[in-house]
């Protein structure tokens, strides 16, 4: 039993005060006490009860049945169907194109410049045309394969002659050009064999995780070599180095020979238009 009025008010439930809540209409002052603390305890009941109704769920509440997902088996063994068809389900729904990450390209731009670059079906001349064009390559070639490597070889007087070496700096080899652009005019016969050995020698010490590529800008009927180009033909194969040809004038058999197969179908550039196009493929 509570000594004072308080503290047994403060003992009682809230539904006991309702109970012996007496109002204050002059039949006792000291029940007066205990009215006004009935009515106090009801406001902070009701507060109570106004907090608990936006709680927070206990983590237990939101626990999920797996151990209705159990189905025993004839065997005895205990597996979890459900689960098990739905991860084959996204495994097949998962896109699985193979995607290849991190190649480092290796280039080698060859450029015809014989007395067949003097040519001017292509305006202002073949050759001029092909040095324009092919400052935009090296330009876009480096912004979307910016840590890939590229050299530049000539082909005039029957020999190959390095423009510029293997680097990754488009300042540098576009200053070639241009250097070469001044120079004068085509002369000579080109090298197919003597370019592509030269290109050899370039990407053969390159990395295995990098491509070895061969560009070839080809405006010339002919090809003047000092032996088999068959025998550096296979060396290409066995170096695993691809050369793509862009050829300006008719179709020659052994550029043919040299490109890779899906792409022998031959098309003969008339205007200037296509060109950026068509070494962007390459």
């Amino acid at each position: 039993m509570a000594d004072s009025d308080g503290e047994y008010v403060e003992d009682l439930s809230d539904d006991d005060l309702h109970d012996h809540r007496v109002a204050a209409d002059g039949t006792g002052a000291s029940y007066g006490t205990r009215s006004k603390a009935a009515r106090g305890t009801g406001t902070q009941g009701g507060r109570r009860k106004a907090r608990g109704g936006g709680r927070s769920k206990a983590a237990w509440e939101d626990i999920k049945r797996s151990w209705e997902n159990v189905v025993e088996a004839e065997d005895g063994s205990i597996t979890i169907e459900a689960l098990l068809e739905a991860e084959k389900r996204r495994r097949l729904m998962r896109d699985t194109t193979p995607l290849q990450r991190g190649i480092i390209r290796h280039l080698m731009l060859v450029l015809d410049m014989s007395f067949a670059m003097a040519e001017k079906d292509l305006l202002p001349t073949r050759y001029l045309l092909t040095l324009n064009y092919a400052v935009d390559f090296v330009r876009e070639y480096f912004e979307q394969n910016p840590i890939s490597q590229m050299g530049i070889i000539a082909m005039r007087d029957g020999v190959a002659v390095r423009i510029s070496d293997m680097g990754g700096n488009p300042a540098e080899h576009i200053e070639k050009l241009r250097t070469w652009a001044a120079q004068g005019e085509p002369q000579g016969n080109p090298s197919l064999q003597n370019a592509l050995e030269m290109c050899r020698g370039a990407l053969f010490h390159t990395p295995s995780h990098g491509t070895r590529e061969v560009l070839i800008i080809y405006g010339a009927l002919l090809s003047s070599d000092p032996g088999d180009i068959h025998d550096t033909i296979a060396n290409l194969i066995t170096d695993r180095i691809r050369v793509s040809i862009v050829g300006l004038s008719a179709q020659v058999a052994i550029c043919a020979e040299l490109s890779p197969r899906p792409s022998r179908t031959p098309r003969r550039r008339t205007s200037p238009a296509p060109a950026p196009a068509t070494t962007r493929r390459c």
